[in-house]
């Protein structure tokens, strides 16, 4: 399974907390001005695979270290609708408290794994590998891609500095040459430090053309459409790994995949995947022992 470094996880919950807490809880201070004993329950409301539970469970211990805790579904499992993920014990205040930064975490994290997971299966007839993007939510781009990684997708870089990518961007400010495809990827093999894959974004067959000239490791083909990408991949033919990119969703991916895309990027994952439905629910404790009696 796919970890979260330790120091990763509190460090994220700390900021949370400090968001959420650092000024106290009015309400619950104005409710209940002494200790008050209750248990609560989250509960997956749709089928999930889990992430953020470990950030979860950081999230009320740092609030409350007495909390007693009974986690039933650990990060990378699979819950059904219905399930029970985790059950807290201790003073009603503290968990009223660390709820909803807990839940933020679970809810987030386990509905990227899961579109994640979703979208992977769609290819699973394909050798096409699904990737992620730097498009990720300041301050939680590690989380967001460890998410992905939790859903079997694969992490495309981690920051600028993990290859060199040529984008749509950089192209127009190498129009002065003729073929700027093609002068970016010599410009890039001629100056790249190491073996930092050489990755270029293309938009039509002639840039294509120009792409393969210039000898990339892998040629992005940019929001085209699946018969456009099949054509593309026998020009390339197999001279470079193919990258699809653009538009890509849950009802075209396995297009792209067949039309033989090596790999698929998609932005979505982690700035688009709908917030997994999961609740937390309450009772005191002297509710939950006359409902045993």
């Amino acid at each position: 399974m796919v970890t979260l470094p330790a120091a990763e996880i509190r460090r994220a919950v700390r900021r949370g907390l400090e968001e959420d807490l650092a000024l106290g809880d009015a309400t619950t201070a104005a409710l209940f001005p002494r200790l008050i004993r209750a248990k609560a329950t989250i509960i997956a409301q749709q089928p999930v695979v889990v992430a953020g539970m470990a950030a979860a469970i950081q999230t009320f211990l740092m609030v409350d270290p007495s909390l007693r805790l009974s986690v039933s579904k650990r990060d990378g499992d699979r819950a059904k609708n219905g399930e029970r993920l985790l059950q807290i014990d201790g003073d009603g205040r503290s968990i009223l408290q660390a709820e909803r930064v807990a839940l933020n975490f679970l809810q987030h994290l386990s509905g990227i794994a899961t579109l994640t997971q979703q979208i992977c299966r769609a290819v699973r007839d394909y050798p096409t590998r699904i990737l992620d993007t730097r498009k990720t939510l300041p301050g939680w781009r590690t989380l967001q891609k460890w998410a992905v990684a939790l859903g079997g997708g694969t992490n495309h870089r981690y920051s600028l500095s993990d290859g060199i990518l040529i984008k749509d961007n950089h192209l127009a400010l190498l129009r002065r040459h003729r073929r700027p495809v093609e002068a970016a990827c010599r410009l890039a093999r001629r100056h790249r430090t190491g073996t930092l894959p050489i990755i270029v974004e293309v938009e039509s067959l002639s840039e294509v053309r120009q792409a393969i000239a210039g000898k990339p490791d892998v040629i992005l083909l940019d929001n085209m459409a699946p018969d456009m990408v099949r054509r593309a991949v026998g020009l390339i033919n197999k001279r470079a790994l193919v990258e699809v990119s653009g538009g890509v969703t849950l009802k075209n991916v396995r297009a792209m995949a067949a039309a033989g895309a090596d790999r698929i990027s998609i932005g979505a994952l982690t700035h688009s995947a709908p917030a997994a439905t999961i609740s937390l629910a309450m009772t005191s404790a002297r509710r939950a022992q006359r409902r045993h009696r």
